[in-house]
């Protein structure tokens, strides 16, 4: 019996979807910005022949713990502004070898291309999530503009940048209660920024890259796109209040607090006065 074209599977349609909308939001210019998809062997078997490997590409991490899962994964080097019009060159989609040194590559990279770069990071970062949210598919990376320059003039405390961002918008406590972790800079594409990312993973969902852009995971594409979406509306306001001269009101903690109680979210502890 045939199978049907994986170009109609719902993950590659939304793969190429949220890549041409992050691409056309200015949050992953030229090659800039990585996502990763967790897929179930029945969401892929009606598509592909599991058994057919067209090449095994060696990673530079131990992702044993990821041993035969599935991930639909942009590629090095590849453009999110041309992922819709030629997936089948610009994503691939792969298993993770028994020995986890090794992706089989099922579908995809047809020019030869291989994953990501930062394929480590975001395995790092799936494990993570795993442990703490056995729901967790998507981890996704961008530059997100506003937020960027953000890192470079504000504080980069946790708390400090949370709160930050929870006052500037009504919806951001609601949104990532648990508020947003950083890192310091650490050069991209190595199994250090990789483990600095996946231990803030297991309290947060998003993590800043200082000068760089932000890590974000959750449960399907929606909630991954709109937790970024969401923090990097706050740090857009915060570029227009900062350019009209500086913030002279803002939520304060008794509001946030009754936010909380009246959307049933706990705020990360200590965080609220």
């Amino acid at each position: 019996m045939k199978k049907a074209s994986i170009k109609e599977s719902y993950f590659v349609k939304e793969m190429s979807e949220i890549t041409q909308i992050m691409y056309k939001r200015n949050w992953d210019e030229r090659n800039g910005g990585n996502i990763t998809l967790l897929l179930k062997e029945s969401e892929v078997s009606p598509y592909l022949d599991i058994t057919n490997i067209k090449r095994t590409i060696s990673v530079s991490f131990d992702a044993k713990p990821l041993a035969g899962k599935y991930f639909l994964v942009t590629g090095s080097g590849k453009y999110f502004k041309n992922v819709e019009k030629d997936p089948e060159n610009n994503l691939g989609l792969i298993r993770v070898g028994e020995k986890g040194d090794a992706v089989e590559l099922l579908w995809g990279f047809e020019d030869g291309s291989v994953p990501t770069s930062e394929l480590p990071s975001h395995f790092q970062s799936h494990i993570a999530r795993l442990s703490v949210d056995p729901e967790n598919r998507v981890v996704m990376h961008c530059h997100a503009t506003h937020l960027l320059a953000m890192t470079f003039t504000h504080s980069l405390n946790e708390k400090e940048l949370s709160r930050k961002l929870w006052q500037l918008c009504t919806e951001c406590i609601v949104v990532f209660p648990e508020g947003i972790s950083t890192i310091p800079w650490i050069v991209p594409g190595t199994n250090e920024i990789g483990k600095a990312t996946a231990d803030k993973m297991k309290e947060t969902r998003l993590v800043v890259w200082p000068y760089h852009g932000i890590y974000g995971a959750g449960k399907n594409m929606d909630e991954t796109f709109g937790l970024i979406e969401t923090v990097e509306k706050a740090a857009e306001v915060y570029t227009h209040v900062q350019a009209q001269g500086g913030m002279k009101a803002s939520i304060t903690d008794k509001n946030l607090k009754d936010l909380a109680d009246s959307f049933g979210v706990v705020p990360r502890e200590g965080y609220l006065d």
